[in-house]
């Protein structure tokens, strides 16, 4: 038997030199047999020596392989028993049959033999019934990777305790970059001296320096209105359990000590990302917090996932003039250079959202270009349908469209207005956006995470009431040959009514001017109260909703429809705005199944509960004071707990924002 330590090419050596020695010996007793005795003798004791030597070897590696036999066996029996890695064995009913000494350690006995697998944690053995390999479990202060061997019934619990502090340290001392801009600024010390500028300056500063300083963040003023801030994932996580205070606190230290209101909004960017693309999240963030009206801060990852944290108050009218003609005179140049217009504005349309569309389709009649706007009769409210019945009256009647009249027309060098509307997923026709690239957005709502990719012009103004608004300005610079019509002027400013509750909600002095310049146009008051007239049977629908209303919280009313009762959004909308004139309540959200199979919710506040918010966490949006959601796949009672559980982290949180 070739011994394992003797190698083959070595042996054949070894055997080739013998052969070769007996050969020459041979030759030698034939040459010369005295010499040939004399090297016989040699030989043989030559020969002797190796065999002996071969035999010492071989007895020391036996022996040698004794000893390391013998010291592996006993190295595996102590790793197996005492070696920082669990070993569990456990039986086809899930008891365990064995387990090593550290194991051991986590029973309140001597032994886990005999417990069930699920003394550890149910996932474990909710884990091993799905056939998975790993699993993360806690067993006491430690956390293991449990690696399951489902065929031998043998799992491993490798300790990765100190793996996952690592790296939850790592995580939290991640860097994020946030840029702070104070939003009104510019306005409150225009007309103010140095002194009173320095004034503020100083006390914006200050509060700014110390907030700063108490949760450890880099904080730079790069201009007089921008401060760079520098923290970590840790101080961001602490910012976001005060809600993000510093927000009331500077908005506070200017009412008290100026009388004016300052506000400031705060973009964050924070993941895996290098710095560059850090400081693009924070910027991008910005703009985000602007464009729903500022005093706020928002969060955005890597990811593109985005949080809103603040926007308590009403956004402040901040528009200008010069900005309205701007944003008019680049309206009509891209109106002057399309093939034609396409106007579409948000699904079940509204009277703003009509009426918005007929100002933009006038803006292209005016300049002689064609203009179409997008419809579906079957989502009109009675309100509407009035307006279409006195439209089909006009020569504007065949400017409207069907969806599939639109597609059909549509080509690269369409302009595309998005009118009431920010969010593709509400437009009339979302494949329309992709069918050109040339689309621009007017919208006053406050702008959410989903937004129209690329447009190439945005006019956004949470500050205006209504689209309608917006549009009307627009259409005051415009040429001198543009001539509203009544029914026309009417439309414009049945939108604004109803967005404004007739002028008792996000009403500003600009809006005033809007419904002036309309009536100076021929727009009848009477016309727009016939648009609005009430059916019997839709007062009593909405009677019989707010009948089912419930107040929590002592001041936010709830109402819902019974199950299988659907009502309009118009209906909906109307009964939470009655319900929020009864007393005591500052926020309404009336539920209800509607036509299309989803569930609508429509929310209402007085400003102290910020409706958006609620109404974002559930896929919807609108302003801090009326908002809406349409959910799809759900039921009432879903919906109605959803909303309970939304409102109830709001209140329990101690804040309403």
């Amino acid at each position: 038997m070739q011994k394992w330590w003797v190698k083959p090419d070595l042996k054949r050596h070894i055997i080739v030199n013998y052969v070769l020695s007996f050969l020459l010996l041979g030759f030698t007793w034939f040459i010369a047999w005295p010499l040939g005795l004399l090297m016989t003798v040699l030989l043989g004791l030559a020969l002797y020596y190796t065999i002996k030597q071969e035999h010492q070897i071989t007895e020391e590696q036996e022996e040698y392989i004794s000893t390391l036999s013998h010291r592996v066996k006993k190295v595996g029996e102590e790793a197996l028993l005492e070696m920082p890695i669990g070993i569990l064995l456990y039986s086809e009913n899930y008891q365990i049959e064995w387990a090593n000494r550290f194991m051991n350690s986590f029973s309140e006995g001597d032994t886990l033999v005999g417990e069930a697998l699920d003394v550890f944690d149910q996932q474990l053995l909710q884990a091993i019934k799905e056939e998975k390999d790993h699993i993360t479990i806690d067993v006491e202060d430690k956390s293991f990777l449990v690696t399951i061997k489902k065929e031998e019934r043998l799992l491993y619990f490798s300790d990765r305790t100190k793996q996952i502090e690592i790296q939850t340290r790592y995580s939290k001392e991640k860097t994020v970059l946030g840029i702070i801009f104070l939003d009104n600024y510019e306005e409150i010390t225009s007309g103010m001296d140095d002194t009173a500028k320095s004034h503020v300056n100083s006390d914006v500063t200050s509060l700014l320096n110390d907030w700063s300083n108490r949760y450890g963040i880099y904080l730079k003023r790069i201009s007089q209105e921008r401060f760079l801030a520098i923290l970590s994932k840790e101080i961001l996580y602490e910012l976001e359990q005060t809600k993000f205070d510093v927000l009331d606190e500077v908005r506070e230290l200017i009412s008290d000590n100026k009388n004016v209101p300052l506000t400031l909004s705060f973009g964050v960017g924070y993941g895996n990302v290098s710095l560059p693309q850090l400081g693009e999240l924070a910027q991008s963030s910005l703009d985000l917090a602007l464009g729903r009206g500022g005093d706020q801060v928002v969060l955005k990852d890597d990811e593109g996932k985005v949080r809103f944290f603040g926007g308590k108050t009403n956004p402040m009218e901040k528009r200008t003039r010069v900005r309205a003609r701007v944003i008019s005179h680049a309206l009509q140049d891209l109106v002057i250079q399309s093939e034609q217009v396409i106007i579409m504005g948000h699904k079940s349309p509204d009277m703003d959202s009509i009426g918005s569309a007929i100002g933009v389709l006038k803006m292209a009649i005016s300049n002689d270009v064609d203009g179409y706007i997008v419809i579906d009769e079957d989502e009109f409210d009675s309100g509407v349908e009035r307006l279409m019945h006195e439209v089909k009256n006009t020569a504007l009647l065949e400017h409207f469209i069907t969806r599939e009249e639109a597609l059909e027309l549509v080509t690269k060098q369409t302009l595309l207005v998005v009118v009431d509307t920010h969010k593709p997923a509400l437009v009339q026709e979302e494949k329309l956006l992709n069918k050109t690239e040339h689309v621009v957005v007017i919208d006053h709502h406050r702008r959410g995470e989903e937004f129209i990719d690329q447009p190439i012009l945005v006019y956004m103004e949470p500050y205006a009431s209504s689209t309608a608004e917006l549009i009307t300005e627009l259409l005051e610079y415009q040429p001198k040959r543009l001539k509203l019509t009544s029914l026309e002027a009417t439309a414009l400013l049945a939108g604004i009514i109803v967005d404004t509750k007739s002028f008792t909600l996000r009403t500003g002095s600009r809006t005033f001017d809007a419904a002036s310049y309309l009536r100076s146009k021929g727009a009848d008051t009477i016309l727009v109260q016939r648009f609005l007239e009430e059916d019997l049977d839709i007062y009593i629908k909405r009677a019989r909703l707010i009948e089912q209303a419930v107040i929590h919280h002592g001041c936010v009313a709830i109402a819902r429809a019974s199950k299988g009762e659907t009502f309009g959004p118009v209906v909906i909308a109307q009964a939470a705005d009655t319900l929020l004139t009864m007393s005591g309540i500052e926020a309404a959200f009336v539920i209800s199944e509607r036509s299309d199979g989803r569930v609508g919710i429509s929310a209402r506040s007085l400003g102290d509960v910020n409706v958006q918010r609620v109404m974002e966490q559930m896929d919807g949006g609108g302003h801090l004071t009326n908002a809406a959601t349409q959910l799809a796949n759900i039921s009432i009672e879903e919906a109605y707990g959803r909303l309970l559980e939304i409102i109830g982290e709001l209140f329990e949180g101690g804040t309403r924002e």
